[in-house]
Formats: structure tokens, sequence, C-alpha cells
């Protein structure tokens, strides 16, 4: 008896339903259900989907746009890859700090560099006025008069101290008769500088109230401003200027200028401390200027200019 099989299977399979065997129809719901592998697994018989995820699974919370603004200013954009220098950075020579790793301030300290050598170096001279000497250096005294060689290193490096002043100050009163007093060290290098200039009156400063802790004051209360009397004073030679290269003081150089310029200001007299004045002292310069003549009240000159 030959048939066609294949005739009754096709016919039943097209008559049945698919609704009758639901095993064959999965839901589309059970394959996105997601599956907690680090919380306690329940029965999957008897348990239903959640309505929220177990706290073991929660989602990292992504932050907000407004504290992603914020860190974007404390991002590290230089990498610390282990390198000889890194960060802010100290220049032995010239005591300039800089950042290494920016080529902006690596240029501005090779220029700044550069010139400070130029201005701090002494070559010597044949003919130089010894007027002090240490046994780390001696004092050099540049009168108008002297040569153009000399004259154009102590403009050189007045132009220097007014750089490190951070002003520009008022023309001398009598150029010809100015002083300039160079610290010269045993290696040749100009670490110091003062500019006398002869004057007739000063005012004395108005002492502040002491207190017992005035020595320790912070560096904030020495920024304060300070008054003077409207009292004119005699006085005789004006310190216009006075400055120590920054890795040379707390050496006693700028007592031992002062010291120089009083004996040697007026051939065979040395000045008094009540006879000398300062020219619009820094707070650091008002300092040194209090402790050096021994009283908060010294005599101060030129601000009224």
């Amino acid at each position: 008896m030959m048939f066609d099989s294949d005739d009754p299977i096709v016919k039943s399979a097209e008559k049945k339903d698919p609704t009758i065997y639901p095993i064959f129809s999965t839901p589309s719901v059970t394959k996105k259900r997601p599956l907690g592998f680090r919380g306690g697994l329940a029965s999957p018989v008897c348990s239903s989907t959640p309505l929220s995820a177990p706290p073991a699974i929660t989602k990292v919370p992504k932050p907000s746009k407004r504290k992603d603004a914020n860190r974007t200013a404390d991002d590290q954009l230089i990498i610390d890859a282990g390198q000889k220098h890194f960060g802010p950075v100290t220049c032995s020579t010239c005591a300039m700090i800089y950042s290494a790793s920016s080529l902006e301030d690596e240029g501005q300290h090779a220029q700044y560099h550069q010139r400070l050598l130029e201005s701090i170096h002494y070559v010597g001279w044949k003919k130089e006025r010894v007027v002090a000497e240490f046994w780390d250096g001696k004092i050099l005294m540049i009168c108008p008069e002297d040569p153009k060689y000399a004259l154009r290193k102590a403009e050189e490096v007045r132009e220097l101290v007014d750089a490190e002043l951070g002003f520009q100050q008022t023309n001398l009163h009598s150029p010809s008769r100015t002083r300039t007093y160079l610290y010269v060290t045993n290696d040749k290098k100009i670490v110091g500088c003062l500019i006398a200039e002869p004057i007739k009156q000063a005012f004395r400063v108005l002492a502040e109230l002491s207190t017992p802790d005035i020595r320790s004051m912070c560096a904030l209360e020495r920024h304060r401003a300070w008054r003077c009397s409207s009292e004119p004073q005699p006085a005789i030679c004006g310190v216009s200027r006075i400055w120590v290269f920054a890795l040379m003081r707390r050496k006693s150089i700028a007592s031992r200028l002062v010291d120089t310029m009083r004996s040697s200001f007026i051939y065979g007299s040395r000045l008094t401390t009540d006879e000398i004045a300062f020219s619009d002292p820094t707070p650091d310069g008002k300092l040194f200027a209090s402790n050096y003549c021994g009283v908060p009240d010294f005599l101060v000159y030129n601000f009224l200019s």
C-alpha cells in the first residue's frame, strides 16, 4: 500500500492552534528580565520580577553636569610620570619660583635668569673705589665723576633694583652728589646695592601702639599703611634705594651697606641714625629700618613728591 506520509503531517500541523501549546511561545518579557547575580537568588518558580532592583545591583548614579563643571578646574593637566622636576620649582641661582612643566613659565624664567646674571656679574675694574672689605666680599662706592663703565654698571643695577622693588621711583634730588654702594662677593657677584643722596629735611614715622607680642606680628600686620609726622626735621643723607639679593638675605649685608654709607658719605665724619632717612620703605624695608635704627619712629623722606 503506497501513500505519501508527508501530507497528513503537514495538514495536521496547519490545523494546530499555536495557543494550545504555550510552552513553545515564550513571552518576550522574560527574556529581558534582569538577573541579580550578587544578591540573594530566589526560586524562579514562585518568584516574580521585582519592581525595583535589590540594593546590591543598584546602578551607580551619574554625576550631574554642574559637578562635572566644578571638577574641571581641579583636574590634573600635567601628567606626573616620575620626572625629575614637577610642580613649582625655585631656581637656586635667581630665586624665581616657576612651573618646570609649563613652557610659558620656563620662557619667563630663562629671560629673567639671563637678565639677572648679566646685571649682578662683576668683571672687575682697574680703578675701583673700595670703601669696606669683609671676609666674604667688599663694598664699592661709585661717584658721578667715575668712568663710564662704572656708571653704566650702576645704572644697570639700579634698573634691576627698581624691578625687584616693584615700582619706579622719582628722579634723584642731586644726581651730581649721589653715591652708589655695591656689595660684591668673592665670586664676583653683586648681591647688594644702596643708593644715597643728600637731603635737607625728613619726617619721623609715627610709632604704632606697642603690644606685648609686637615682634611676633604676622606678615599681614607688617603690610599696614604707616603714617609720619608733618613736622620736618633736619637730615643729611637719604637712602633712596637699598636692596639685597634674595638668596643672600639674613647675612647682615644691608646693615654693612648702611654702616659703610654712614662713614663714607661725608669725608671725615660719621653720620648718626638721626641724620639719615629712608625713602618710601616697603614693608620689609620698614622692618629693617626700625631694627637698624633701634626705634620704630625712624626718619623718612620723598613720600610727598
